[in-house]
């Protein structure tokens, strides 16, 4: 379980702690909201605002209060409660995409040292050339990569989503919706098991050698 867990020395200088830009921060929680929000609108959707079990719900409610409702009828209230949630969940879809952009953006901008492929590049370089600091080396060259794979399933999971929300536009490929929602899905599940693992690592982190990583995140760590 430990080489899931982050760490707060510097890769190049062990007795430094990692500094995080600002807008690197900012990113990483405002990230943090908005894959909660689409993951929260998902389960309302799948649990309080089933069709299958919210329709039935509503047309003896109605019924109760001495209202005739059909079984379509029900199923319509139902579909469009759902459908607004989904729109809330397009919402988040297009912030998660923008959120997106600007990562992929603000590592041109990001100095040498917090460039996350150049950090992979390093630890590989350190740990395939020098018995120096190997063991953090290959540590930080595994997380690192972790994390590379998980902005590769945020650039799968907004593109398929921006597929879904605009999929008038693309008429042509309206055959492969199905099989794009698929992958959706699926993608969704992925971040949700990167998100799991890592929580547990940090929270492993915060109770061995990095205590004080979470905050790091927020301060800016380097103290």
């Amino acid at each position: 379980m430990a080489i899931i867990e982050p760490v707060k020395k510097n890769l190049e200088h062990p007795q430094q702690i990692k500094r995080y830009s600002f807008s690197l921060r900012l990113w990483h929680w405002l990230n943090a909201i908005v894959i909660t929000g689409s993951l929260l609108t998902v389960l309302i959707n799948s649990t309080l605002l089933d069709r299958k079990t919210n329709a039935p719900f509503i047309k003896e409610t109605l019924q109760k209060s001495g209202a005739v409702v059909t079984d379509d009828q029900a199923n319509s209230v139902s579909h469009d409660l759902g459908d607004q949630v989904w729109a809330i969940h397009t919402y988040f879809g297009y912030a998660l995409a923008a959120l997106l952009l600007f990562r992929i953006i603000l590592e041109f901008f990001q100095v040498a040292d917090q460039k996350l492929m150049g950090i992979i590049k390093h630890a590989y370089h350190q740990y395939n050339t020098t018995k120096k600091n190997r063991e953090l080396a290959r540590h930080e060259m595994v997380v690192k990569t972790l994390y590379a794979i998980f902005y590769l399933l945020l650039v799968i999971m907004a593109t398929t989503g921006l597929f879904l929300a605009f999929e008038d536009f693309f008429a042509p490929y309206k055959s492969i919706r199905h099989s794009v929602k698929e992958v959706h899905g699926f993608t969704m599940y992925l971040i949700i098991g990167f998100i799991v693992i890592h929580i547990l690592g940090v929270l492993l982190a915060e109770r061995k050698d990095s205590k004080g990583i979470i905050s790091d995140m927020i301060n800016g760590g380097g103290e």
